[in-house]
C-alpha cells in the first residue's frame, strides 16, 4: 500500500469518561499539527473494552471537542464496529505462524519473571487461551527503533522486555496494540500525535504493522499533564471534565500549557493563534518536563 501523500492525523479517546484537561492538550496538539499541514483530522473512539466504558461518554467527548472548536473530518470511527478487520488480521498472523494460542495465566507468567517464553508453550486450540504475537529471539530482530518527532530516537528490545505480547485477550476481546495499529494503517494515518504514556506501546504497534506488512505512521509523543502531586491526569482518577459552557478558558490554558502564546479572545482567535505558532515551528513546545494542569482544570 502506498503512503498517502496528504497528511492524516487522528485523536483516539477511550470512552471511559469525559474529556479532561490532559486529553484536551493532546487533542489540541494533534489538531494543530493536522491543520497546519493542510491535512485531515479524524476522531476514533477506542471502545474495545465494554466493561471500562461509561454510558454516554463517547457522545460527551464529541460535544466537548466541538465546543472547543476542534472539528473533525468525516464520520467518527468506532473500534467496536471493526471486529471483522481485526479478526482477518489475526487469522493472517496465525496462518503465517506469527501468532499463537497462549495458555499461560498471569500467575504462571509472573512465576517466569514476567517474560514470555514464546511459542514453545503454544496451545493447539483457542479454547480459554489468549493469542500472542511472536517476538523475534535475536537481539537485532527484536529491537524496534523509531525517530519520534518530539522525543527523538527511541528503541525498545521487545524480547528483553516482556517477549511475545497479547493481541487477543483470553476473554476474546481484541487487545489495544493490535486494534490501534491496524486502525491507523487502515485509516491511512500518516502522523500520530499523543501522550508519552503511550511511548512504550509504539514499538509493539510497529511490531504488529511490520508483521502485517503495513505502512508505519510518524509518531510524536508529548509529555503528560499532571496534577499538583505529579500524577497523570486520567479518567481513572476522576480528573475534572472539560465544561462545554466554559470551553474558551480551558482551550486557552491548553495552548499555554503546550508552550504556545497567551491569547485573549474567543475560541477561533485561540485556534488561529495556535496555528500561527505551530506553523512557525511551535517555539517553546514542551518536549520533556511535564507540568501540572492549571488550577481551574483540576478537580
Amino acid at each position: 500500500m502506498k503512503t498517502p501523500s496528504r497528511y492524516r492525523g487522528r485523536f483516539a479517546p477511550t470512552p471511559s469518561g469525559p474529556l479532561h484537561f490532559g486529553s484536551l492538550v493532546t487533542a489540541l496538539a494533534s489538531w494543530l499539527d493536522a491543520r497546519t499541514h493542510g491535512g485531515e483530522w479524524l476522531v476514533r473512539m477506542d471502545d474495545l473494552d465494554p466493561p471500562r466504558e461509561q454510558p454516554g461518554a463517547a457522545d460527551q467527548i464529541l460535544r466537548q471537542l466541538d465546543a472547543c472548536g476542534l472539528h473533525w473530518d468525516g464520520p467518527v470511527h468506532y473500534q467496536s464496529q471493526r471486529h471483522d478487520s481485526y479478526r482477518a488480521a489475526v487469522d493472517q498472523l496465525m496462518r503465517n505462524h506469527q501468532a499463537f494460542y497462549c495458555p499461560l495465566s498471569r500467575s504462571e507468567l509472573s512465576a517466569l519473571g514476567g517474560k514470555h517464553p514464546g511459542s514453545s508453550v503454544a496451545a493447539s486450540t483457542a479454547a480459554n487461551n489468549a493469542i500472542r504475537l511472536v517476538v523475534a529471539d535475536s537481539e537485532g530482530d527484536s529491537q524496534i527503533c523509531f525517530d519520534d518527532r518530539f522525543v527523538g530516537r527511541h528503541c525498545d528490545n521487545l524480547n528483553e522486555q516482556d517477549g511475545a505480547f497479547v493481541i487477543v485477550r483470553r476473554d476474546g476481546l481484541y487487545a489495544y496494540q493490535l486494534a490501534c495499529a491496524l486502525d491507523d494503517a487502515n485509516d491511512c494515518i500518516t502522523d500520530v500525535v499523543r501522550g508519552s504514556d503511550l511511548l512504550a506501546s509504539t514499538s509493539r504497534q510497529i511490531c504488529v504493522l511490520n508483521a502485517l506488512s503495513r505502512n508505519l505512521p510518524r509518531y510524536g509523543h508529548l509529555p503528560l499533564v499532571t496534577d499538583n502531586d505529579g500524577y497523570k491526569l486520567a479518567k481513572s482518577n476522576s480528573s475534572a471534565a472539560i465544561d462545554v459552557q466554559h470551553s474558551q478558558p480551558a482551550l486557552r490554558q491548553a495552548l499555554i500549557w503546550l508552550g504556545g502564546p497567551v491569547i485573549d479572545g474567543n475560541i477561533q482567535d485561540i485556534l488561529d493563534g495556535g496555528m500561527h505558532w505551530w506553523r512557525d515551528g511551535a517555539i517553546g513546545l514542551r518536549h520533556q518536563d511535564a507540568g501540572p494542569a492549571p488550577e481551574q482544570s483540576l478537580p
